[in-house]
């Protein structure tokens, strides 16, 4: 259950930045609404199994720049992801696409600090004590 509330708050979150950057394109405008929403939930799915495969490899490969850098490498990280999602929608014909790293880079930063006001006011990342 805490799975799919990480993949509608992250929906959310890429459906709102969608609408803030217009560096940031995401699904057909002319679609159904049903269509952009399935879209939407699709792509995000297709994030949150990046972030839970491919993102601890590679922060453990970038750990020491990571440390470098004070932290602030994990936001390129986060752009890599972001990038590779895009890759990988486009393969299944889902619409996610950055004009360029930036867009990507910013996207990245919002996308991140709306899940998180999300999730601490509804409380999903929060874990259940059993």
């Amino acid at each position: 259950m805490r799975f799919l509330g990480h993949i509608i708050v992250t929906s959310l979150a890429l459906w709102v930045t969608a609408l803030i950057l217009p560096g940031m394109h995401l699904g057909d405008d002319s679609a159904s609404i049903l269509t952009q929403v399935l879209t939407i939930a699709a792509i995000a799915l297709i994030l949150a199994i990046l972030n839970t495969i491919v993102k601890p490899i590679l922060s453990l490969l970038a750990l020491p720049i990571t440390c470098l850098t004070l932290g602030l490498f994990q936001l390129v990280i986060n752009t890599l992801i972001l990038l590779l999602t895009s890759w990988v929608s486009g393969l299944f014909g889902l619409t996610l696409a950055f004009d360029t790293f930036w867009w990507a880079l910013l996207a990245g930063v919002i996308i991140g600090i709306l899940s998180a006001i999300v999730e601490a006011v509804t409380g999903i990342g929060d874990r259940e004590d059993a």
